[in-house]
């Protein structure tokens, strides 16, 4: 086999994280709780309407409990709290230990230091493979100005550096 068509996890994994990415953690109040997950596969998806996508592994055990709720919260995380990404990577372990969050106007928790949220609710769900394409219709949304995004890239977190040397947009 060449470099070329090895399709393996690992080599898909390795390759395709040179896309950066930022870091959402999607949340719901469900019937046990509030319940989360981090996520890095979120997107919007349309303007009209206004549906977002992102795609949570089969193998999670937090999605059945958002699904069943079918309203959830996005929150993108922010670059000062990299903290919150691992924490609600995590199984077994109470993910909102000592993480404020206010309601959402659907009820869902809003992580209070996100960089934005996105409510929504369910809207349609697909097969992805080892994971599942979700669609979500956006329901509310607010976005906070004094903070830079959080990116993963090749395995690790960064931030954004400064604007003053972006690149100017061509309009």
């Amino acid at each position: 086999m060449t470099e070329h068509s090895d399709l393996t996890p690992r080599r898909l994994r390795t390759i395709l994280g040179h896309f950066a990415t930022g870091l959402t953690v999607i949340t719901a109040a469900t019937k046990d709780g509030p319940a989360g997950f981090t996520c890095q596969s979120f997107s919007s998806l349309s303007l009209e309407p206004a549906l977002v996508t992102f795609s949570p592994a089969r193998t999670s055990s937090t999605w059945p409990l958002l699904r069943e709720a079918e309203r959830f919260t996005v929150n993108i995380l922010p670059a000062e709290h990299q903290h919150l990404a691992g924490q609600f990577a995590r199984s077994g372990t109470d993910k909102f230990a000592g993480v404020d969050y206010s309601p959402s106007p659907l009820g869902n928790p809003v992580l209070d230091q996100a960089l934005a949220w996105v409510d929504c609710e369910l809207h349609a769900e697909y097969d992805g493979g080892d994971h599942t394409i979700v669609v979500a219709a956006v329901r509310a949304l607010s976005a906070r100005a004094d903070a830079e995004p959080l990116l993963f890239f090749k395995g690790d977190y960064f931030g954004v550096q400064s604007r003053a040397g972006a690149l100017e947009s061509v309009a």
